[in-house]
Parts: C-alpha cells; structure tokens; sequence
C-alpha cells in the first residue's frame, strides 16, 4: 500500500504537466488562400496570424494541419481536429462548431474587363451575363438560390485564377472574388498590362465575416472559445489586428 501511494505521489506530477501541456495547444486545420491563409505565406496568412496571437494572448500554442478545404472541414467537424480556420457561419456549421466572434471580414465582388462594363442591382439583373464562380464557393443565398433555380447560368471552375484568366480572355463576363484576395492575386500572379485591364463592380455581391471554428466533439473546446475570444478582443483593442490588416491591402485601383 505504501507503494502504492509513493507511486501515484511520484506519477500525479507528471500526469498534470502532460494534461496541462495538452491543454495549452490547440490543433487547427488551414488551408489555401492568400492573403488570409496559406501554408507558405509569411504567419501563414494575416487571419492565421490574428488567430494564433489572439490565442497566445491566453498562453495556448496553435499548432496548424495544412489540407484542402474540404478535407480541412471534414477532419475538424468529426474531432480528428480541434477546429478550423477561418469560415463563414451558417446554421449547418452552428451545429458542429462553437463559431468565434469574427475574426476578418470578407467583401465579394464581381471582377469584369473594362471594355465590358455593367450595372446590376439585384442578382436576376445577371442573368444576361456569362457569370463564373469556383467549384464549391458560396456566394451569398440570393446568388446560390438563383443558379438552383436556374435564373443564372454559372460555369463552375476549379480555380479563382482560372476565372480571372478568363475574364481577359473574354470568355466569361464577370467573375465573383473576396477583393482583397483578388488584389493579392493580380498583383501576384498578373502583369502590370492584365491588371489594367480588369475593374469590379462596387456594390458587393456578399459582405460577412470569417470566424475560427472548434469542434462540438472535442472536450474542452466550449473552454478554449471563451480563451480565444478573450484575446482577440485584446488584440484588436491593441491596434495590431488593423495594422495586420493594412500591411496586406493592395492599391485600390486596378490601373498600374
């Protein structure tokens, strides 16, 4: 018996220290999108870097599982993950995650050529158009709904890039992209000639936030959402979340 108690007083220690350790990091999945997310990207993109100071803010390690989307999803809704950054809330989501408050905002709007300008107002003024989108995007309930119903024919593509290379083309119309994204792109992957000549609409397809993502099914994760609530606020009352920000914005106009 006195054995016993010398064991479980020599092994408690090292029982809470591993409890303790496995509690101060979180495992969250991430995927590609720049400048927001990216496994190579400086930080892992600016809203992987608001979610991982937000959290040592409240002294837990993020560590990140780079996969595509889908798969990124899939692997944090049944807990083989803790969560999941960053998303768009909706009610399906709501029920399989605790859903942060927002962490960036996201703008949609819809890329043309100059030389093909349009008006719009409401997504049946579209149906005209030879409209584009990526394979697997959401684009607001009212567009979603639309193409459903047939109103608006979109040719679906495996790639945001793919549908801006097709716009100078002149193959498609016009084409849906978070602006900031798109900006990232054009002055990534385009020349200073190409991005002269494409513009956007400025009444915004869709405007919502983005939020980190933890699973219902991992123990404690009720817990972790409150921590890293908490140091979010505190790191955008300190400025750096809008400094962060700042430093990814592009030129707004799209003429060199």
């Amino acid at each position: 018996m006195r054995l016993q108690s010398l064991l479980f007083a020599l092994l408690l220690p090292l029982a809470v220290a591993t409890h303790a350790t496995a509690a101060d990091e979180v495992r969250l999945t991430n995927g590609e999108w720049s400048p927001y997310l990216g496994q190579n990207l400086p930080h892992h993109g600016v809203a992987s870097r608001i979610v991982e100071e937000a959290f040592a803010l409240e002294g837990v390690r993020v560590h990140w599982e780079f996969y595509p989307w889908a798969r990124a999803l899939r692997s944090a809704e049944r807990g083989k993950s803790d969560g999941s950054a960053v998303w768009l809330r909706s009610p399906e989501r709501e029920q399989a995650f605790f859903i942060s408050d927002p962490v960036v905002e996201s703008g949609y709007y819809l890329f043309h050529h100059k030389d093909k300008a349009f008006d719009w107002r409401q997504v049946g003024d579209l149906a005209p158009l030879r409209i584009g989108g990526a394979i697997d995007y959401d684009y607001g309930e009212s567009f979603q709904q639309a193409e459903r119903d047939g109103l608006i024919q979109v040719r679906r593509l495996s790639s945001e890039e793919q549908g801006m290379r097709m716009l100078l083309a002149g193959r498609l119309d016009v084409f849906p992209m978070d602006k900031v994204v798109a900006f990232d792109m054009l002055y990534s992957k385009f020349s200073r000639e190409e991005r002269a000549q494409l513009s956007f609409h400025p009444l915004p397809l869709r405007s919502d936030s983005l939020h980190l993502l933890l699973s219902r099914k991992v123990a404690g994760n009720a817990e972790r959402m409150e921590l890293f609530n908490r140091g979010l606020k505190a790191l955008r009352d300190s400025g750096k979340v809008s400094q962060y920000l700042l430093e990814i914005q592009q030129p707004i106009s799209l003429v060199p």
